[in-house]
């Protein structure tokens, strides 16, 4: 895979162009996440409703084009998702990553299966999921 491939449109669209982007100063919900080795960092604030689904996710992303666009995506993709949903989400995310086989319910996440062949790049697309993890739990803890 050329580098070039790496950076699809979508990746650079939702990189430059965020949809779900910012704060979310009422939110009870903070979750973050940093990879040291390149500088990536996330921060995430969410609201949830009364049954426990994320009514509405926003990011603080400072990184690089994947983990941004990855950020935004999952943002888009896990409003209205209860924990136990946004859980298979990412374990079908993990493992298109690590397979470079992306399931059909991936949707527009697919583009970050061609990761597979860069491995160093998996954490990017996956930082802001961890955070995202550690946010629930934490509220599940409560």
């Amino acid at each position: 895979m050329a580098q070039d491939d790496l950076y699809r449109s979508v990746v650079l669209e939702r990189a430059k162009s965020p949809r779900h982007a910012g704060d979310l100063p009422d939110a009870p919900l903070h979750g973050q996440g940093s990879n040291p080795l390149c500088g990536d960092r996330v921060k995430l604030h969410a609201m949830v409703d009364t049954q426990g689904r994320i009514a509405t996710l926003r990011h603080e992303t400072r990184g690089c084009a994947i983990c941004a666009a990855s950020a935004d995506l999952m943002a888009e993709r896990v409003t209205g998702q209860g924990r136990a949903q946004v859980s298979r989400l990412q374990a079908e995310l993990v493992a298109a990553v690590e397979t470079g086989i992306a399931p059909e319910g991936l949707g527009e996440l697919a583009v970050f299966a061609p990761l597979h062949q860069h491995r160093s790049r998996i954490r990017c697309a996956m930082l802001p999921w961890s955070a995202l993890t550690e946010m629930l739990n934490d509220e599940k803890d409560r």
